[in-house]
């Protein structure tokens, strides 16, 4: 919903997740602001997030985990990009508090007529629920969720602005030193002449691609992933993975993920806080 509607919101078109950057503390803060603003003398439950992931959380998820007063709740992503049982967690999370008195009005970002049903049941338990969404929220969200709840608001483009950046593409040229070294891109995609390079050396400039700008900004929090997980995130792990299979012509086999992954995480875990 952020992403999706936020893109909307900010460009007036769906973009790449990829092309965007939550800022975390920010859109808590927000909601935090709209959820306590329905009652009067009312206090926080806590913020649920809901989203779907490949494989295990991103550093985004990660960072909104680890924040106070946030529960994440993730559903799982198919093979063509479509998010599973998501929905179905909202409802299932907004029918049980509503069921045990844990709340008396819930706050819901969303645009998916799917969480009709639920609202319409917490009500039934004397829970009012508020609808936000992004503006522009009319055009996402159906005529029969709006009707539903008991109010609607909406995030002004200014708010979404605050939250929700996007992310120019750099150029291939720029890199960031963090003492790996490479060779020249045209020798790298050259089989002939003696222009063949090594397993290491693939996974070493597939490493320096990864992480230039704008990804090299997440490199904080990238670092607190790693040290907290016993993998590379799958987001970064994807963008390896492909560069690799560019540079070198074929997929890497079992062997070379693994030392992909393995390089890739001490290169992180070595670099100072200036890098």
């Amino acid at each position: 919903m952020f992403f999706a509607q936020g893109s909307v919101s900010l460009l007036g078109k769906n973009s790449s997740r990829s092309q965007l950057k939550l800022n975390e503390a920010e859109i808590i803060t927000q909601l935090k602001f709209l959820a306590l603003n329905q009652s009067v003398g009312v206090q926080l439950l806590r913020i649920y997030w809901y989203d779907g992931a490949w494989n295990g959380p991103t550093i985004d998820h990660l960072a909104l985990a680890n924040m106070q007063d946030v529960k994440l709740r993730l559903g799982s992503i198919n093979s063509v990009g479509e998010q599973k049982e998501v929905d179905s967690l909202l409802v299932t999370d907004l029918i049980d508090l509503a069921r045990n008195q844990s709340i008396c009005d819930a706050t819901i970002v969303t645009a998916d007529t799917d969480v009709r049903i639920a609202v319409q049941i917490a009500q039934t338990f004397g829970v009012r629920v508020h609808l936000v969404g992004l503006e522009p929220s009319r055009v996402s969200q159906s005529p029969s969720l709006r009707q539903e709840a008991d109010t609607v608001h909406e995030i002004a483009r200014a708010d979404v602005s605050k939250f929700l950046k996007v992310l120019a593409v750099a150029p291939p040229t720029v890199t960031l030193d963090i003492g790996i070294a490479t060779t020249a891109v045209q020798k790298a995609s050259s089989s002939k002449g003696g222009g063949e390079k090594t397993i290491g050396q693939i996974v070493e400039e597939a490493i320096q691609r990864t992480l230039t700008p704008p990804h090299s900004e997440d490199v904080p929090r990238l670092k607190a992933a790693l040290a907290a997980s016993t993998g590379v995130p799958p987001e970064y792990d994807g963008r390896l993975l492909g560069t690799c299979r560019t540079l070198l012509g074929r997929d890497l086999t079992g062997d070379e993920r693994r030392e992909m992954r393995s390089v890739f995480s001490r290169k992180v875990l070595s670099l100072g806080p200036e890098e």
